[in-house]
């Protein structure tokens, strides 16, 4: 492969509520096994991207413990590998990541460093599977500047809090709006681009030299009738989970099985780090339907359309329907939870009932797990 890798994996989101005070958005658990930045670093590796870069910012404790190791996704070779980048103070700089350009300023050094002609830039809150050398044959067929990739989206979809983009016959970009009031357009921009090394080395030394640091606003909109700027369309599945509903949704788009199939089934596959847990053990008395249980999981109670994480124990004659319960979260006997995601690590004490009937509830419990 012709191209190194970067992953922006440094934000946060007011929008993902509680969910967002733990952890980054990139590393949000995403069916039952998986961490949102997998999909993005799979997607590197089943293209033979070699060398890969990931800025982390925000809440990086749980994201850098996940990226510790870069055996799971079969980056660590002898040449290239997988790279963490978080800010530092030196002596000429002493501010964290201002925003997507001023990350990769800061660490400009892995560009200049590398050799690859080209480079791919990937956001890490993206749910998808992406073959990277069809995106750069589609960029070097058009000798665009930049390719960036689109997805039109079903009507219905809340396309204001994407890039949005127009596009001519040709499929170069003519509109690129970010977060507009009003869409003018149900294509919007994955958050994925392609661009020349040496060219972005150099549009980003140009943003720091006149104080503009985001990616989105002061290159690519800034420059789109400068540069030949085009559109490639993904047609596969992606989804953007930086929204509680959105997160919800992408998790319970697992249940369905083609999109089960899709990800967990076909090849390529998507790699995550591997826990050595039992599997999931059912006592007498539970019931399980249409639910993904992950390992380690210990169901007495009712589960029904729902997503289970790592080490979640259901205790007896409880209901858990239409939620989803993130990691090492205990349920006391006799609970009833509907319409909810449940955060990791917390206890549910028995007999509670926690529901909504307005959207999505994000239940945050931290009582003690054993009372004396």
């Amino acid at each position: 492969m012709r191209a190194i890798g970067i992953i922006l994996a440094g934000g946060s989101s007011h929008r993902m509520k509680e969910l967002s005070k733990k952890r980054a958005i990139a590393a949000m658990p995403i069916a039952g096994s998986y961490r949102s930045i997998d999909f993005a670093l799979s997607s590197m590796t089943n293209s033979h991207v070699q060398k890969v870069a990931v800025f982390t910012q925000y809440n990086a404790g749980s994201l850098n413990e996940h990226l510790s190791s870069s055996k799971w996704w079969d980056f660590g070779r002898k040449q290239g590998g997988l790279f963490v980048f978080t800010p530092a103070v030196t002596s000429d700089n002493n501010y964290w990541y201002r925003g997507t350009a001023d990350a990769i300023y800061q660490n400009l050094s892995f560009l200049k460093n590398s050799h690859e002609p080209y480079v791919i830039i990937a956001s890490g809150d993206g749910v998808y599977k992406l073959d990277f050398n069809k995106v750069l044959e589609y960029h070097i067929q058009k000798k665009a500047d930049i390719t960036v990739v689109c997805k039109k989206m079903e009507p219905g979809e809340e396309v204001e809090r994407y890039g949005i983009v127009k596009m001519d016959s040709e499929d170069r970009i003519e509109e690129f709006e970010e977060k507009p009031v009003v869409a003018r357009s149900n294509v919007v921009s994955c958050g994925i681009y392609v661009i020349r090394r040496r060219q972005l080395i150099e549009l980003i030394e140009k943003s720091a030299e006149e104080d503009r640091h985001d990616f989105v606003r002061d290159i690519l909109i800034r420059y789109r009738s400068l540069k030949r700027i085009y559109g490639y369309h993904m047609t596969d599945y992606w989804r953007n989970i930086a929204t509680v509903n959105d997160y919800f949704r992408t998790n319970m788009d697992f249940l369905k099985p083609e999109i089960r199939d899709y990800f967990l089934h076909q090849y390529p596959d998507v790699y995550s780090r591997v826990d050595d847990l039992p599997p999931a053990k059912y006592n007498p008395g539970s019931n399980v339907s249409n639910s993904l249980v992950s390992a380690g999981c210990i169901i007495n109670g009712i589960v029904e359309d729902s997503v289970l994480f790592k080490k979640v124990f259901i205790g007896s004659n409880c209901y858990i329907r239409n939620s989803i319960i993130l990691n090492d979260v205990y349920i006391g006997d006799n609970v009833h939870i509907e319409n909810c995601i449940v955060e990791s690590r917390g206890t549910v004490r028995a007999n509670a009932r926690y529901g909504s009937e307005d959207g999505i509830r994000v239940v945050v419990e931290t009582n003690d797990r054993y009372i004396i």
